[in-house]
């Protein structure tokens, strides 16, 4: 199967990720379909766009929305899915639905992201754990270098939870500067990501 415009996905384990082992234990932590927190964000690519070009290639994998294999009551109380399905295994998903893929073990950012680990703060009368709108790029679409101290607009972040490391999604324009480093940067990593 391919799509003209679009891509075609199968999601990489469950819909939902809301089941942690702990032990020889399993804890459900979310029974809810609406929280998004707990979506499956992981899919495999199955094709890619007919009709244009990409880096990303058919058995990539990709990070996407957290609309895309979720499920929601309408205002009925009746569950769907979301527009993005086909059947059960399947999901067809535009572009911009993409903020990340991995392609030969190495995750790469689409054009337009980046993604910034935020550092932790070192002001001691701050109750805040890191600082505010500032982060270092740990995936780029080369507008910014990885590894770049960068500062970005006020509710321009968003959060995921990629290989165990909390990091902010930014859009590439939405950095506005550039830091020096002053030596006492620490990456901030909070214990439950």
């Amino acid at each position: 199967m391919k799509s003209v415009y679009n891509f075609v996905v199968e999601p990489i384990g469950e819909r939902y990720n809301n089941v942690k082992k702990i032990g020889d234990s399993e804890l459900i932590t979310n029974t809810e379909v609406f929280n998004h927190q707990h979506v499956n964000r992981l899919a495999k690519v199955i094709s890619t766009p007919a009709n244009f070009k990409t880096n990303i290639k058919q058995g990539d994998t990709v990070l996407v929305h957290h609309n895309v294999f979720r499920r929601w009551h309408d205002v009925k109380g009746r569950e769907k899915n979301s527009k993005s399905f086909f059947n059960e295994n399947t999901y067809i998903i535009s572009i911009d639905q993409i903020f990340l893929f991995k392609s030969k073990d190495k995750w790469q950012a689409p054009d337009g992201y980046c993604f910034v680990k935020p550092i932790k703060a070192v002001d001691q009368f701050n109750v805040e754990q890191e600082r505010p709108l500032i982060g270092i790029v740990k995936y780029s679409d080369s507008v910014v270098d990885v590894g770049d101290l960068v500062g970005f607009r006020p509710n321009s972040e968003y959060e995921f939870i990629i290989d165990s490391e909390r990091l902010y999604r930014v859009l590439s324009s939405f950095i506005t500067i550039k830091y020096e480093y002053q030596g006492d940067e620490e990456e901030y990593n909070p214990s439950w990501a």
